[in-house]
């Protein structure tokens, strides 16, 4: 039997001008769909988390439900304990650019994602090429990738998101170099909380990062990680 994903797409609350949510959705599902796995995507992102039974593989790709400083929206009680029981299960969770700053009415979320957008803080430098360094080859999502330059990097087009709020214990496998003073930006890590696996890509602004090999495998090894699937 294939392994299941479903891909939460920003839409509503948790789509923003900025970020075409549905389409990038779309090409995370036929690069997952490619490798074997059966996926869905739903633009409802609290009923996706209230569906979650027999799902190994959640995708969040959304926006930030306070971007306008709206705070305290809450979430369904169907929807966070869907949310709940699947982390305590060790479902797969990979997280992909603005997801960083979304689902804040989830209590698990912030502890689980290991790092934060904050408004007035964190940013990025326009978009365009971005070229990204690979950090730690010994992991398995990193490791002997294919594309890299002899320095280790890839360029694709992209925002480089920089300043993010970081917790201590995330170890960067991918960051980039910002020009404005050498300080270097985390924007791929993977952890374990609890039995739960999550993977944060900070890339997949749009559709033009997804046309990058390089990042549509670190996707789909991603999804192999965080669900102990080989496929």
């Amino acid at each position: 039997m294939s392994p299941r994903a479903l891909i939460a797409a920003g839409t509503g609350r948790y789509g923003d001008p900025w970020h075409p949510f549905v389409a990038t959705s779309h090409r995370i599902a036929s690069l997952l769909e490619d490798s074997g796995w059966a996926v869905a995507v739903s633009e409802d992102v609290d009923g996706a988390l209230a569906a979650l039974d027999g799902v190994d593989l959640l995708v969040v790709n959304a926006g930030d439900p306070w971007r306008n400083g709206e705070t305290g929206h809450g979430a369904p009680e169907v929807s966070t304990a869907g949310l709940d029981a699947a982390l305590d299960r060790g479902i797969g969770v990979l997280a992909v650019h603005n997801a960083v700053s979304s689902l804040r009415d989830y209590p698990r979320w912030r502890a689980l994602v290991g790092g934060d957008w904050v408004p007035g803080v964190s940013g990025h430098p326009p978009i365009g090429t971005a070229r990204v360094l690979v950090r730690d080859g010994a992991h398995p999502i990193v490791q002997q990738l294919d594309g890299l330059d002899e320095a280790g990097a890839f360029e694709l087009l992209d925002e480089r998101y920089s300043d993010l709020v970081v917790d201590d214990d995330v170890l960067p496998l991918a960051e980039h170099v910002h020009e404005r003073d050498g300080s270097r930006h985390p924007l791929l890590w993977a952890r374990e909380v609890g039995a739960a696996r999550l993977v944060y890509l900070a890339l997949g602004h749009d559709e033009r990062s997804y046309d990058s090999p390089v990042h549509a495998e670190l996707i789909r090894r991603a999804a192999r990680w965080t669900t102990r699937t080989t496929s």
